[in-house]
């Protein structure tokens, strides 16, 4: 997600800040300038996702450059009660172009933890208080709406299927509520991911040439968000992901 400078939204944010007020030491917190999501020390987002043999919960996650300042991280809920925290030992690698020497990748680190929803939660702003090596703390805020997102149906092929001839797209009937798609396709043989979609517009994913194979063996799952880099709620609030489904092309 792109660090998103929108003017327009300031003044409703600032607003917002008071109207959800977090807790009493909130004056000690460093506070986001525009986009809640924003911290000088990281990106916050939290998602209400329903996966397959699960209940739905929560998925934390922080991302920085800086995660060797960083002491703690809390996620708390509207009221600042604690929810969990994310374990720093556990993280996604990522590299990112240094713009200032293209030869240069910096590393960056996606702290990530699925949490349980408490019963009784509501809709409003969801938060993390992050604590760095010098003691200071951050805040950073996501506006969360509990809600259910369907798995994808109609999906072809069928799971099972077996011998269909070679396909040009996937496809998928469109989920009420979601706006993008993510897909990824496994080859079976060699138990290995073969693709890993960009976000999608549309249900359907066009495959490049030549990625089946007669013969072949693949599975394949559909992961589907309401929205995308939004100011509000972050990169998505209501995510699903459809099993792993199997399918073989004929020789």
């Amino acid at each position: 997600m792109k660090n998103i400078r929108i003017s327009s939204y300031s003044i409703v944010l600032i607003l917002t800040f008071y109207l959800f007020p977090v807790t009493a030491t909130s004056s000690e917190l460093i506070q986001p300038k525009e986009d809640p999501h924003y911290t000088d020390i990281g990106f916050f987002d939290i998602h209400v996702c329903n996966w397959p043999n699960r209940p739905l919960f929560f998925l934390s996650m922080f991302s920085t450059t800086s995660f060797d300042k960083i002491k703690k991280i809390e996620i708390q809920g509207i009221n600042g009660e604690l929810i969990g925290e994310l374990n720093l030992e556990k993280y996604r690698l990522l590299y990112l172009e240094d713009k200032n020497n293209k030869k240069k990748k910096i590393e960056k680190r996606v702290f990530m933890a699925n949490q349980e929803i408490p019963a009784g939660s509501k809709n409003g702003w969801y938060q993390t208080v992050i604590t760095t090596t010098d003691n200071k703390q951050y805040l950073a805020k996501d506006y969360v709406v509990l809600h259910e997102m369907q798995r994808a149906t109609g999906v072809n092929p069928a799971p099972g299927v077996e011998d269909v001839p070679l396909m040009k797209e996937l496809t998928w009937d469109p989920i009420p509520g979601a706006k993008h798609y993510k897909v990824f396709v496994w080859d079976k043989w060699e138990e290995k991911l073969i693709i890993e979609s960009a976000v999608l517009n549309e249900a359907k994913l066009t495959l490049p040439k030549n990625l089946l194979q007669a013969g072949g063996l693949y599975a394949w799952r559909i992961h589907a968000r309401d929205v995308n880099e939004n100011i509000l709620l972050g990169d998505f609030n209501h995510g699903s992901l459809t099993e792993k489904m199997t399918f073989s092309i004929a020789e």
